[in-house]
Formats: structure tokens, C-alpha cells, sequence
């Protein structure tokens, strides 16, 4: 206790001995970036200015600021400052400097991993167009990120009924000895069988790709050259085809027509109320609607709409190529600047217009009420779930709720490609960037209470060492056996003071009759179906549950699809490929000897032994 107050004391004198007038005088008059910090070397707060001397120098004047500023400033114990060439560069390096410390006095927009991308898979002689999530491949080509699954699942829709690209996998593509359905539905050119040249099917990339940028009318003007050139050459068939992708194309523009030019517009609308916020985007590209989304920036406290929307344009385009227009429900005041770096990302000019008129108005007006509905709605539900934490902790009789909770469950079949699940609840919900799969190793087959040990011991060990936030709650699905595992590994590893529940399926095993497992308790807790706590719980147990099985029907999948050639030592995908184009597939691989093995480019007798003999 006396160590802390030390420290406390040591904290508090060494806040007090920050000057932050002195420390504003020595800075540049000229554009930069600047960090403040806490006694712990924690950044509270990232930002740029034009002037920053003048700027710093104004948290420290005599000038009344909000609570939650002056919060801020009496933490502060030191400020880092980077200076830039431009203010351009300032609001660059300010948002690399937000995403990557994440300071509490920030308003913060979530991490964009999860959105949607397509991509073309342009490192392939015969690029295929797939729907996307996670880190890019440099050597691969990606548009977006979209607003929506759906958005991009109608855009490959798109891609393959006009132009006719390829969605099927590297694998199924590589092993075809026949057109598949796709081209007998006019959906593929099957480059797969030699169907299409590879210089006409590059020709349907770069198409398709351009129709992806918003470049639809240059696409056309592409395809009437090459139908008159097809009529010209009497082949009528290949001009009925341009024909009609033509139509097509100008069937499409004509429903969903937006502006003039080139249609390819943002319009952000900012609605705040009860202490929070939302940002809504809807998005044209081409003169299509794109779809619309809601974001919910965090740490949002006293700040402006202006402020929030400066905010937020920073962090949204950082890996976006914005387009030509964007259409915001408020000014902000960097709107120069921001118009400057956009454009030079975007390569053209680049232009964002607060309080439009006209039709663009009337856009702005939707997007502002779809955000004021889109925020209660979100209110609504943090208020909901706030009340299951609070009856949560009442029934488990702890002092106050707890602030996470994490919930575990295994998936087999028949014991086989065993993964066991790490899900997280936290005050608002959901937080999946903390979701965790284990895949359950070197146990008896359906041994589920081995597989509950393991997968806690591998989850809390970094934890029990110091590393990482311990969570208020620890809930197994299971009963008594399962729950028993977790009070031995918790106990093995020092971590006794951890809350842990385990949830068995009730008599009947309905939803909302479990039996809630206590340590200590020889009853089961039965909170029945109506409680708000039993919604919740419930909530957590099937997330876990689904999470789960998803994680092992992937497993299960990549083992059920695996070929026998893999992991054979001296076998990687070139001499899997030749093998299987020479042989006709797995089943004349398995067919051959060891000198017809031995035949194929890139095989010596020794290792076409091997491959024999582990097929044999």
C-alpha cells in the first residue's frame, strides 16, 4: 500500500512539475504534430497544426475549456512534437500516430480489418474476382473497402454476369478437364479448358476493373469499338455478345444515375445526442449506390459535430482513395487541407462541400436521419445490455459488473479437428478483435474436459505471467466436469480471483432454462427465461457456440480438401501442379509406378519413390 502511494505521489509531483507555458515557448511557429502524454509515458492525445506553438500554447491559456480537456491537461507530464513540411503532411502523420497509439482523448473510429474488399487476383495468369476481408497481398489488386457485404457481394455478381470473370478457387480452377456450370450459364469464359484466349480474358480484367473504379462509360466506349470491329470481321455471334454487355452496362447506369460526370461521391452525415455519436456514409461509385454504413466513433465526450467529423475524415481515408466529391453534413476546419491531401492521393481533384443544395441536399437530409435513427437504435441497445450486466452481477452476488466477460466452448466431430473458442463480451456488446480459435492438440478423441484444460492453460498462461487485463467474468459451456477443469487450471496458475460460471443445458434443453454452475454452490442458479441476465449469458454461450463451429468446419473442410500430395517432403505446389497436369489428376498419380513418376519434369527417382510410397 505504501509502494503505491508512492508511486501515486511520484505521479502526481511529476504532473505538477509540467510547465506547460514554458515548454509552448521553445516550440515552432511552424506545422508539425504533437503527443501528449501521461506520467506513464501513455499518450492521452495526437494532433497536428498549422502553428504549433500557437496551438499547443492554447491548452494552457487562461481561456475556459470543457471538463473532459481539462481532464486531459492536468494528466499531461510531457509533449512530443514532429515537425512537417506542410500541414498536409501534418494530418497524415497525425492519423498514422492515432491508429497506432490509440490515445484516450482522441475520438477514435474502429479498426477497418473487418470491412469488406474485392479483390482481383492479378498475380494469376487468369485473375479470379473473390470478396475479401483481412491483410492484402501486395501483389493482388483490391477495391474498397465497401460499406457492406451485401454491396460487395451484388458488385461480383455484376462482374461475372457482364464481363464474365472467373469467382471459382485457384484449386478447383487448376484441375478442370471441362467447362463447369458457370460457363454453360454465361457467367465464365472458362479460361480453365482454354475456352478464351489468355489475351481476351486479360481483356475482361481490365474491364471489369475499370467498371469497379466507376469508369463504366469508358468500358462502354471500349466495347463498341470492339463490336464494330467484330460486325466488320462478320463475327456476328462475338458483336452480339459486346452488344449486349453494352446494354447492360447503360441499363444500369440509367437506374442508378446519381450527378453529373462521373458519379463517384461520399455523403457523411454526423448526428450526436446522449453522449455519443454516429457517422453515416453512403456511398456512390460509377453512379452506383454502394450502400450505406454506420459508424460509432468512440471517446467522443464534449466534442463538436465539426470536431467529430474532422475526426473522423482523417481516419476513414487513410487507406481509402476518396472520391471526387464528398458531401459533409458540417464544415470542418481543415477543409483546405484535407482537399489538398485528398486530391493528391486520389490522383484528381478532390472536393468536399458542406450544406450542399439541390438533389445533393436532399442526399445529405437522408443520410443525416438514417444516422439520427441508426445512433438511438445503438443507444437503445448499450442502454439494454448495461441493465443484463448490472442483474448479471446482482444474481452472481458481485460488488459491481464486470467489464468483460469471456466465454469458452469446444466443437468435434467424433473427437476429430477439435477447436475450442475464446469469445468476448465487453459493456457494448461483441468486441471480436479479441476473439481467439485454438485448435486442440494431442488429446484422447472427444475428451472434452482435456480439451477445456488445454485451451484455458494456453488462453491465461501469458496472463498468469503478467501480460494482458484479466476478465471480470469466466464463463465454460458445460456443467460441473467442465467447470471443475477451470477451477484447477485457474488455481494451478495463480489466477484464483477470477469470477468463473459454467452453463449446462437445463432439463428440457430449452433456451433460457439453463443451469447457471457456481463454484461452492451444490444448486445450479436458474434464472429462467424472462431475466435480462439469462439473455445475455445466453447471448455469450452461442456466439462461443457459433464461433466454434465455425473454426471447426473450416478445419474439417481443409482436411477433407487437402491433397494426399501435400506434405510429402520435396513436393510443393510447382511439382504438385506438374504432377497432376501430367497424370490427369490424384487418381493417375496413384495409378503410376515410380518410373512413371519419375518422368515428370522436376522429379528424380528418389523423391518419385517417395511419393509412391507415401500414396501406397
Amino acid at each position: 500500500m505504501a509502494e503505491k502511494r508512492a508511486s501515486t505521489d511520484k505521479i502526481g509531483a511529476e504532473a505538477r512539475a509540467f510547465d506547460g507555458k514554458a515548454f509552448t515557448r521553445r516550440l515552432s511557429t511552424g506545422p508539425g504534430v504533437y503527443l501528449m502524454k501521461d506520467a506513464e509515458g501513455s499518450v492521452l492525445y495526437v494532433g497536428k497544426a498549422a502553428n504549433l506553438r500557437k496551438r499547443v500554447a492554447s491548452y494552457f491559456d487562461a481561456r475556459p475549456k470543457g471538463s473532459r480537456i481539462m481532464r486531459m491537461i492536468a494528466r499531461i507530464t510531457d509533449i512530443e512534437v514532429s515537425l512537417t513540411r506542410t500541414e498536409g503532411e501534418a494530418l497524415l502523420l497525425e492519423n498514422e500516430w492515432i491508429k497506432a497509439h490509440r490515445p484516450r482523448y482522441n475520438v477514435l473510429l474502429r479498426d477497418d480489418k473487418s470491412y469488406p474488399w474485392i479483390v482481383l487476383t492479378t498475380d494469376h495468369d487468369f485473375p479470379r474476382v473473390a470478396f475479401h476481408r483481412g491483410r492484402r497481398d501486395p501483389k493482388r489488386t483490391y477495391l474498397g473497402p465497401y460499406p457492406s457485404a451485401g454491396s460487395v457481394r451484388e458488385s461480383i455478381n455484376l462482374i461475372q454476369k457482364i464481363f464474365r470473370v472467373r469467382n471459382c478457387e485457384d484449386s478447383y480452377f487448376a484441375n478442370r478437364s471441362r467447362p463447369c456450370l458457370q460457363y454453360q450459364i454465361r457467367r465464365c469464359t472458362a479460361p480453365c479448358v482454354d475456352e478464351v484466349s489468355a489475351n481476351d480474358y486479360a481483356a475482361q480484367v481490365d474491364d471489369a476493373l475499370l467498371f469497379l473504379k466507376g469508369q463504366s462509360q469508358k468500358v462502354i466506349t471500349r466495347l463498341i469499338g470492339r463490336m464494330e470491329a467484330a460486325a466488320a470481321e462478320q463475327k456476328f455471334e462475338q458483336a452480339a455478345i459486346f452488344r449486349d454487355q453494352i446494354e447492360s452496362l447503360k441499363q444500369m447506369q440509367s437506374q442508378q444515375f446519381v450527378s453529373a460526370g462521373n458519379g463517384d461521391a461520399d455523403i457523411i452525415a454526423v448526428a450526436i445526442g446522449g453522449g455519443g455519436a454516429c457517422v453515416q456514409v453512403v456511398s456512390f461509385r460509377g453512379g452506383r449506390n454502394l450502400g450505406q454504413r454506420s459508424h460509432f466513433p468512440t471517446q467522443v465526450g464534449e466534442a463538436t459535430a465539426s470536431e467529430i467529423l474532422e475526426a473522423f475524415l482523417g481516419q476513414y481515408y487513410r487507406e481509402r482513395i476518396p472520391p471526387s466529391d464528398i458531401i459533409l453534413s458540417d464544415s470542418v476546419d481543415s477543409i483546405v487541407v484535407f482537399a489538398e491531401v485528398f486530391s493528391e492521393r486520389a490522383g484528381k481533384r478532390v472536393t468536399l462541400q458542406p450544406n450542399p443544395r439541390g438533389d445533393r441536399r436532399q442526399w445529405l437530409e437522408g443520410a443525416k436521419r438514417n444516422a439520427e435513427n441508426a445512433l438511438s437504435i445503438h443507444q437503445a441497445s448499450d442502454a439494454r445490455i448495461e441493465q443484463q450486466f448490472e442483474v448479471l452481477a446482482d444474481l452472481l452476488g458481485m460488488s459491481e459488473p464486470p467489464e468483460t466477460m469471456e466465454c469458452f466452448d469446444i466443437s468435434h466431430t467424433a473427437g476429430n479437428q477439435a477447436v475450442a473458442s475464446c469469445v468476448v463480451f465487453g459493456r457494448q456488446g461483441p468486441v471480436k478483435s479479441l476473439y481467439r480459435r485454438f485448435n486442440i492438440k494431442g488429446i484422447t478423441p472427444g475428451d472434452d474436459y482435456a480439451a477445456m484444460r488445454q485451451v484455458l492453460e494456453r488462453r491465461y498462461r501469458k496472463l498468469a505471467e503478467g501480460e494482458g487485463e484479466a476478465p471480470g467474468l469466466v464463463i465454460v459451456d458445460g456443467g460441473k466436469g467442465q467447470l471443475k477443469q477451470a477451477l484447477e487450471v485457474f488455481a494451478e496458475l495463480g489466477l484464483d480471483g477470477i469470477p468463473l460460471m459454467g452453463v449446462a443445458k437445463g432439463p428440457d434443453r430449452r433456451a433460457g432454462y439453463e443451469d447457471w454452475v457456481l463454484p461452492g454452490r451444490a444448486r445450479p442458479l436458474e434464472p429462467g427465461p424472462e431475466s435480462p441476465a439469462s439473455h445475455l449469458v445466453q447471448a455469450i454461450r452461442d456466439e462461443a457456440h457459433r464461433f466454434a463451429i465455425s473454426g471447426h468446419r473450416g478445419r474439417r473442410q481443409k482436411a477433407a480438401v487437402a491433397s494426399p500430395l501435400e506434405g510429402i517432403a520435396g513436393v510443393g505446389a510447382g511439382r504438385r501442379r506438374a504432377l497432376l497436369s501430367h497424370f490427369g489428376g490424384i487418381r493417375g498419380v496413384r495409378k503410376a509406378g515410380v518410373e512413371e513418376l519419375a518422368s515428370v519434369p522436376g522429379i528424380s527417382t528418389e523423391l518419385a519413390r517417395r511419393i509412391y510410397d507415401a500414396l501406397h
